[in-house]
């Protein structure tokens, strides 16, 4: 079962999603953003571009012609992430085959709706046994 972490009361969700990717990519990790629509991936994408004007993280979004060599991939298909890769959930539902991964991370806002989700994806964890850890969003992370 994979280990699940949720990094809650993020005053800014995407801000954090792409601070979690830096550091992952500077340790040598792979990942993918899974968004679950296009309109989010594109978000995503052009924020890892700006969210800091030192900061580069190469990253493509699934179906790039890179997408295969990427240490960064953004998509919405869970299944095509490579198998090594932190799947980072920035949707509001539990990813297909979550099963399958050995790491997960969840990013939880401070709006309520955002939270209410994120207590249902937890008990979805819960009920299979992964392993789950909690900590606040400005916590230390990588």
């Amino acid at each position: 079962m994979p280990r699940v972490d949720f990094h809650h009361d993020a005053p800014d969700k995407l801000r954090h999603a792409c601070e979690l990717v830096a550091g992952w990519h500077a340790a040598g990790r792979r990942v993918w953003i899974h968004c679950a629509d296009d309109l989010l991936a594109a978000r995503v994408d052009q924020m890892l571009w700006t969210f800091e004007h030192l900061a580069f993280v190469p990253h493509v979004r699934d179906g790039h012609p890179l997408s295969d060599t990427s240490p960064v991939r953004i998509g919405r298909d869970p299944a095509l992430a490579p198998a090594d890769a932190v799947l980072l959930n920035l949707s509001s539902q539990v990813p297909e085959g979550f099963d399958q991964r050995e790491h997960i991370v969840e990013i939880v806002g401070r709006d309520a709706e955002d939270r209410e989700a994120a207590r249902a994806r937890f008990v979805v964890y819960r009920q299979h046994g992964c392993d789950l850890h909690t900590r606040h969003a400005t916590a230390e992370t990588a």
